[in-house]
């Protein structure tokens, strides 16, 4: 195999490995809402068990009055000292980062 014929081909690999990226990130470019609920019920039961949680697989708009974002939606409920909690809360769709979090 010549070297110019290997080179060509990592060129070509390393092309379509980047057309690849940017096309899946323009069909979807949100990280999908069961991986943000695990993540935001992994924290919780570093405090305690949680016993229940949900959240809505459409992304909603948030608004801080400044910007718009596309959030997910959901709640967990946990026992917290004896005391049933719930909570609500909005994740930010692009980065699963918790935007809004409300007791009920």
């Amino acid at each position: 195999m010549k070297l110019r014929d290997f080179l060509i081909g990592v060129a070509t690999g390393l092309a379509a490995a980047v057309i690849v990226k940017e096309a899946s990130e323009k069909v979807s470019p949100y990280v999908p809402a069961g991986q943000v609920l695990e993540n935001i019920k992994k924290e919780f039961k570093k405090d305690s068990p949680i016993d229940g949680s949900w959240i809505f697989m459409k992304t909603d708009n948030f608004s801080n009055g400044i910007m718009t974002i596309p959030v997910y939606r959901g709640g967990i409920s946990r026992m917290h000292e004896g005391e049933m909690q719930t909570f609500e809360f909005a994740a930010d769709a692009r980065s699963g980062v918790v935007v809004e979090l409300t007791e009920v």
